[in-house]
């Protein structure tokens, strides 16, 4: 396979911009005006009375003195822990646990910054989980703290499938491209984050997911109807489960694949009672609304790999990334047949919708690093199946996949499955 020609300096700019906005949407919903008397009690309980005892007690000043950090504690949420006055001695790779970091409210803080809780390798600068957050379950903003106040910030994060045998946690706040100074140089990494803990990690990563994918028994005609003969008997994924963690989504996505000589088909049907989208011309940034997406690494190098999206109103998207995330080219042209049929009416949130269909004919010899073709029975591709959803009148965004990341990152390539040619 012929790799495609090199970009454009404004497509590599618009580029890196994509790829940078093609993490997995989780960013935090801003904090609410106005509390129910529900999240006034939430709140409460994390304004504590007495000083904590964290698991790794620190005592570390931030922003010229106006607040100190406390330290930090950990829980895993799959294990009932015997003595949670300790720190625990190990993680499993796919637990869920909670942190909470606490700090002290020297002065009060005058905007509003996030927590990041960055999860990385203990000898290495790549983050494998950023846990971006407003504080305090996200009520409760840095700009209500007031002087004097004893905070405790809770959140849940997946350890991941591949994370190594020992992680560090880096903590501070930001606000924009801003962070917060912490004021001694000793006690930071030289960008501001605070070493909370490192921890061990034990466990076998979760297998992977495969589906056997079988040779076209019939005819398919790429109208985004999936009655033909071709998809009679072609069985689908799983349903797909959320991308941070794992667990069922709101609404049900499923997939289904098949090959011949010249392609391979995928077929989605996604569940969605309000089908929107506002994109109209190829290549436009349609991971920014409703969407599905396959990626494909063909040889599993974990290194080449292509990414093409679908929108309800049949808009596409296409790229090849010659290394993860880099040199992201939109120059390259899939070749992809595509379409969608709507069950509902798109961009009316009057009614509600049942879902839509989308199909794809992916013709093989565009595909970067395509090992053969037509392949062997027990032939194996990496590849991975997305769907962006967003609900609660169009707030509020969910990733679900066929293989989970369990980081915020769709790009990443050690979570994706397995497509296995019968």
């Amino acid at each position: 396979m012929t790799p495609p020609a090199r970009p454009s300096l404004a497509l590599a700019i618009f580029g890196l911009l994509c790829a940078l906005a093609c993490s997995d949407p989780t960013a935090p919903a801003p904090p609410p005006r106005t509390l129910d008397a529900a999240q006034k009690a939430q709140v409460a309980r994390h304004l504590l009375k007495n000083r904590p005892t964290p698991h790794w007690p620190a005592s570390i000043e931030m922003g010229g003195g106006r607040l100190r950090y406390l330290g930090s504690s950990l829980w895993s949420l799959s294990d009932k822990p015997t003595d949670t006055s300790r720190p625990p001695k190990s993680v499993r790779r796919g637990d869920r646990v909670r942190l909470a970091h606490y700090f002290e409210v020297i002065e009060p803080l005058a905007a509003s910054w996030k927590v990041f809780l960055h999860l990385a390798p203990e000898r290495a600068r790549r983050n494998l989980v950023n846990g971006d957050h407003f504080p305090v379950l996200g009520l409760w903003p840095t700009h209500r703290w007031k002087k004097g106040d004893l905070i405790e910030d809770a959140h849940e994060i997946t350890i991941p499938d591949s994370a190594p045998d020992r992680l560090v946690g880096w903590l501070g706040l930001y606000r924009f491209n801003e962070r917060l100074p912490v004021d001694a140089r000793a006690e930071h990494d030289g960008q501001n984050r605070l070493r909370a803990f490192t921890i061990s990690v034990e466990g076998t990563p979760r297998d992977l997911p495969i589906y056997r994918v079988k040779r076209r028994a019939g005819d398919i005609a790429i109208d985004g109807r999936l009655d033909d003969a071709g998809w009679r008997h072609v069985a689908p994924t799983e349903p797909f489960r959320r991308t941070g963690d794992g667990q069922k989504p709101r609404f049900s996505t499923r997939a289904r694949l098949t090959w011949d000589d010249a392609a391979l088909y995928v077929a989605f049907e996604v569940e969605d009672p309000d089908i929107w989208g506002t994109h109209e011309a190829d290549d436009a940034p349609i991971y920014e609304e409703e969407v599905v997406e396959i990626f494909i690494d063909a040889d599993g190098d974990g290194r080449t790999y292509n990414e093409l999206q679908l929108s309800p109103r049949g808009v596409r998207f296409d790229a090849y990334f010659p290394a993860r995330r880099r040199g992201m080219d939109l120059a390259w042209d899939s070749g992809m047949r595509s379409a969608v049929q709507l069950k509902g009416t798109i961009n009316d949130a009057r009614d509600t919708d049942e879902g839509w269909t989308a199909e794809m004919r992916i013709p093989v010899d565009r595909l970067a690093k395509v090992p053969r073709w037509p392949p062997r029975p027990g032939d194996r591709w990496r590849v991975n199946l997305y769907r962006l959803e967003w609900h609660s009148q169009r707030k509020r965004n969910e990733g679900s996949a066929f293989s989970p990341p369990l980081v915020g990152d769709f790009h990443h390539l050690p979570r994706f499955g397995w497509l296995a040619f019968e």
